[in-house]
């Protein structure tokens, strides 16, 4: 009887230590992850989508909406995490075609969702042929090589990302960083040539290699070979600068909305970049929200050119929230059509010289609160 008492106790302290390393395993794991944060991975640029005031996580963009209603926002609110402990440096064989974004689904967490091929993913733009400084969120400090690679010309987002898709541009032992890690910024950087002459939809792939254990880091960042200078697309709020890019300069707003008569404006100047000319005709608006109140709130939206020439006009369009309606007006003329709003310029800001760009802004009632465009917001010269 005590001889069976025994084993039953041996037993159970096994059965107690195996849950307790398991779940010690999972803290550790915890500490040591890191993705992309410029160009933004698909889980970074998602989770800065998501976030509110009141820590949920809401995404607006479509693609990270489904994501999270697959997977929940618990791989979303562990954002760096995207890992497969025993990868040791393989690649394709190892880590099946169709599950790279997701470490081949070895992460603690489920990633899974974040390998949807679809092209509405939120995208960083950038110049062909340019240098970038890349960052690689340091969530825990390890010595390895980050091998970069980018998708071949004439690759689809709609189509799911095999290693036959994918070129090796690069490779960084040990870069510097900067912030501490496990913070939001925290992030290790170094310079990072694009390849020339691309053009159109891609995405960069890094796979992060630990020389210390077996345990490696993956990460999909969407980008766009359109003349960008780090602008991102496609996440609350419509538009915002990557780290990477200067912010635009603006006066910051009162707290009281304007009045609908239009200040002067003339159009910028700029120098043209160093790097390789953008494309002809590129066209970005970026909307952001500048003040607000009780009902209503105010807005601000940068025009700006990409180009190589001058711009005669422009026009943005973009579907505005539910319950927003526009009630001033300023540096454009606004029309309505199927439910969206269309933005042209004045008389007086139609030019927009190569890099350079131009800013409307708008006042706006709203029955639900500050909304943000429902969906892209898209920019044409003519």
């Amino acid at each position: 009887m005590k001889k069976n008492w025994k084993i039953s106790l041996t037993a159970a302290l096994a059965t107690l230590l195996s849950a307790v390393g398991f779940v010690l395993l999972g803290q550790g794991s915890a500490q040591a992850h890191g993705v992309a944060m410029s160009p933004g991975s698909r889980t970074y640029l998602c989770y800065q989508d998501a976030k509110t005031s009141t820590g949920a996580l809401t995404p607006t963009n479509p693609a990270c909406a489904d994501a999270v209603a697959q997977s929940g926002t618990t791989p979303l609110y562990n954002w760096f995490a995207v890992l497969d402990s025993n990868a040791g440096g393989r690649t394709s064989g190892y880590v099946p075609d169709g599950t790279l974004c997701s470490a081949g689904n070895k992460s603690p967490y489920d990633f899974s969702s974040y390998n949807a091929a679809r092209s509405d993913w939120p995208r960083t733009h950038l110049t062909s042929g340019s240098s970038i400084q890349l960052q690689y969120s340091n969530w825990a400090a390890h010595p390895g090589t980050f091998h970069v690679y980018v998708t071949k010309q004439g690759w689809s987002p709609t189509t799911p990302l095999a290693w036959a898709d994918l070129e090796a541009i690069g490779t960084s032992t040990n870069p510097p960083a900067v912030g501490s890690p496990g913070t939001d910024g925290g992030h290790y950087y170094w310079d990072q040539a694009l390849p020339s002459g691309r053009s159109g939809n891609a995405l960069i792939f890094i796979q992060w290699v630990r020389s210390d254990s077996n345990e490696n880091f993956f990460s999909c960042s969407d980008i766009a070979f359109d003349g960008g200078h780090g602008e991102v697309t496609g996440i609350r709020g419509g538009a915002t600068s990557s780290p990477t890019s200067q912010p635009p300069t603006s006066t910051p707003p009162t707290s009281t909305p304007p009045t609908s008569t239009p200040p002067t404006s003339t159009p910028p100047t700029s120098t043209p970049p160093t790097s390789m000319p953008p494309v002809d005709g590129a066209c970005m608006a970026m909307y952001s929200v500048t003040n607000s109140w009780s009902g209503g709130f105010q807005a601000s939206v940068e025009v700006m050119n990409h180009g190589t020439s001058p711009s005669s006009h422009w026009k943005v369009t973009w579907k505005p929230g539910d319950g927003t309606t526009i009630n001033s007006l300023w540096n454009g003329v606004v029309s309505n059509s199927g439910g969206n709003v269309n933005v042209a310029n004045a008389a007086y800001n139609g030019t927009i010289a190569p890099d350079g760009n131009t800013t409307f802004g708008f006042t706006a009632n709203t029955s639900s609160g500050i909304t943000l465009p429902n969906g892209s917001i898209t920019c044409t010269f003519s």
